[in-house]
């Protein structure tokens, strides 16, 4: 079985390591957090081996890695500084997820269980793709974004790199959001967003700019 490195102790790493469970795909040597007081403790079945500077030399050169972060621009940074050291990323497709044909999902992506993604949708680099949301056809989600449980992505919906798509919100057909905004959860959006923006509400409305960085956690 392939071996695979963990990273992130936090609430989605657990999600994370049950679909990889659930694949029954690969080998889970450990989980690797920056958290100090993790180290050497047990997380959700392994052990907490060491932060990120243990990957810093080749110990791991053998293993590939999945950043269960939730965070957007945390993965972001953290996968940029890993490819630089030569590693490489797979992608965790949880089994009750309904990937249609035609389908294409970029490394270090997290599809998570009960998700459809429907024929043609093309997902990007470290993208959460959350418990029970919906990709229809065509749709396009840039890289580093975090689709939230229960959202609803009409046909040819585009979400730009490091957005945020929070739980329960629905997109109608052919909108684009654009980079590092935030859809508020429940939000129903009905006409295209700019990016570095806030948008809520029923139907959603710009609420706020929104720095590159201000991500919601899942």
């Amino acid at each position: 079985m392939e071996k695979i490195l963990v990273c992130g102790a936090g609430g989605h790493g657990k999600v994370v390591i049950d679909a990889i469970e659930r694949e029954e795909k690969r080998k889970i040597l450990g989980v690797i957090d920056d958290n100090a007081n993790l180290h050497g403790k047990d997380y959700y079945g392994y052990e907490v081996i060491g932060g990120f500077d243990r990957l810093d030399g080749n110990a791991y050169k053998d293993c590939r890695f999945i950043l269960a972060i939730a965070r957007n621009n945390i993965r972001r940074i953290l996968q940029r500084r890993l490819e630089s050291l030569d590693y490489e990323f797979v992608s965790i497709i949880h089994p009750s997820a309904l990937i249609a044909k035609g389908v294409s999902i970029g490394p270090g992506s997290m599809i998570m269980a009960n998700t459809v993604i429907n024929p043609s949708a093309k997902i990007g680099t470290s993208v959460v793709v959350n418990t029970g949301a919906i990709i229809e056809h065509d749709c396009v989600i840039d890289d580093f974004t975090h689709i939230g449980p229960g959202v609803h992505l009409a046909g040819a919906v585009s979400v730009g790199a490091g957005s945020f798509v929070g739980i329960g919100a629905s997109v109608i057909e052919f909108i684009k959001i654009g980079s590092s905004s935030i859809i508020g959860a429940g939000a129903v959006v009905v006409d295209d967003v700019p990016d570095n923006v806030t948008a809520v509400g029923v139907p959603a409305r710009i609420l706020k700019r929104t720095n590159s960085h201000e991500y919601s956690h899942s």
